[in-house]
C-alpha cells in the first residue's frame, strides 16, 4: 500500500518503477530514465547540475544524485538514497 495521495494517479509503468525502488533485496536493474519517469509524475522538478548530477526538488524535499553513466541501470547505493528520498516526501510501500 502506498501511503501519499499522488501515487494514486500514477500509470502502470510508474506503480512498477516505484515498486522496484522498495524491493528488497535491493535491485539492480532499475533504469535510471524511469526513477526520473516516476519523479515527474510525481510533480518533482529535475534540473541539471554540474556533470552527471542531478538536482530533485518534490514536495518541499530537496536532494541530489548522480546520474548514472555508461550503463543504464541504477547503483544498489542510489536506489537505496533514493528510497530514502521517496519516504522523506511521505511515499512508502506497505506489505
Amino acid at each position: 500500500m502506498m501511503s501519499y495521495n499522488d501515487t494514486m494517479n500514477l500509470r502502470g509503468k510508474h506503480l512498477k518503477t516505484l515498486r522496484s525502488i522498495f524491493e528488497e533485496p535491493i535491485r539492480s536493474d532499475v533504469d535510471w530514465t524511469d526513477i526520473e519517469s516516476l519523479l515527474l509524475a510525481l510533480g518533482a522538478e529535475l534540473s541539471g547540475g554540474r556533470g552527471s548530477r542531478v538536482r530533485i526538488h518534490l514536495k518541499g524535499v530537496r536532494a541530489v544524485f548522480h546520474r548514472p553513466h555508461a550503463q543504464k541501470e541504477t547503483f544498489k547505493g542510489a536506489l537505496k538514497s533514493m528510497r530514502r528520498f521517496l519516504q522523506a516526501v511521505g511515499i512508502q510501500l506497505e506489505e
